[in-house]
């Protein structure tokens, strides 16, 4: 935890690096380490990738924060729609979530607080939440009525966003 003080609105849309505002306070996000970097290195390439194949417009973002309905989140990895790019331009924090992101378990993650994420990214208009789990090399994909389990020698499909894309979910985890 960084500070628990009152902090300003133009503090919240420019959070300084590697922190979100969790539950009022400013955390540091920690527990990153060298498989949770390369992981979210990974899939930044693969959806970027499959978005300039296909023609997609739009981006794919790592660690830019977006407002859910009570926090500000920095997903690990993110894609943001040409149609959100053209309404809200340039921003320094999205005011709702992605319609895509990730989020790479950390050794330090519980996963009740991983679950409550994704639902919370999922309550402020994301269509789809990919949690990766390294250790057991799990992918799981949420949607307003959909759970899904991906695990080492199955491919892993998009539900909502980036239509089609598929990905074997060993490649990840190289």
């Amino acid at each position: 935890m960084l500070t628990s003080e009152i902090i300003s609105q133009e503090t919240l849309f420019n959070l300084p690096e590697n922190t979100e505002w969790v539950d009022g306070q400013l955390l540091e996000k920690n527990g990153v380490t060298f498989q949770h970097s390369k992981i979210q290195s990974r899939l930044d390439y693969f959806w970027r990738n499959y978005m300039i194949a296909h023609n997609l417009g739009g981006e794919v973002c790592v660690e830019v924060p977006c407002r859910t309905l009570q926090q500000i989140r920095r997903p690990d990895v993110a894609y943001i729609t040409q149609d959100l790019l053209e309404q809200f331009g340039e921003f320094n924090t999205l005011p709702q979530s992605f319609p895509l992101v990730a989020e790479v378990a950390s050794p330090t993650d519980l996963i009740e607080d991983f679950l409550a994420k994704a639902e919370e990214y999922l309550e402020a208009s994301c269509a789809e939440v990919w949690l990766i789990i390294p250790k057991v090399k799990y992918i799981l994909i949420l949607t307003e009525d959909q759970f899904l389990r991906f695990k080492s020698g199955e491919v892993a499909k998009t539900q909502k966003v980036l239509p089609e894309f598929s990905l074997v979910v060993d490649e990840l985890f190289k």
